[in-house]
């Protein structure tokens, strides 16, 4: 019924016979559509992450060399130390040693009186000497 009452005439005869009507923009255009991502600013770069990072390591491997430095420079004071004073704490294990083989040579000579040919620090077997493994008093030197 609306095809009669614009046209005048029932029904199309041709498609051709249409007017033609062509979109087009509004006047002014279309407004601008945004198509690129408009996240906001989580945090810093990487760049700046990175650079951040870089620091507080070079700053930690340069504390790290100086407790290095330091540690040497302790290291080699008590070495100086011990070099010094290894002569004195030798010749006190040496009267530790002394005195501790007196003894028991006088020991030996008591237990082993009433036996003939028995010569007192003599070597019972031909075996290596090796001086003690640990302090016959079990006293801590220094």
């Amino acid at each position: 019924m609306t095809e009669v009452l614009k046209r005048g005439f029932p029904g199309m005869k041709s498609v051709k016979d249409m007017t033609i009507l062509q979109d087009a923009p509004p006047p002014g255009g279309f407004p601008s559509i945004r198509i690129e991502r408009r996240l906001p600013s989580t945090g810093p770069t990487g760049v700046a992450i990175f650079a951040a990072l870089a620091a507080i390591m070079g700053y930690g491997f340069y504390k790290l060399s100086e407790r290095r430095q330091e540690k040497r420079f302790e290291a080699d004071e008590i070495l100086t130390v011990r070099k010094i004073v290894q002569p004195v704490v030798q010749a006190e294990w040496d009267l530790r040693y002394l005195e501790h083989l007196r003894k028991e040579r006088e020991e030996e000579a008591k237990i082993m009186k009433n036996v003939s040919g028995w010569k007192v620090g003599e070597p019972t077997s031909r075996h290596r000497w090796l001086p003690p493994l640990e302090s016959w008093d079990k006293r801590p030197l220094i």
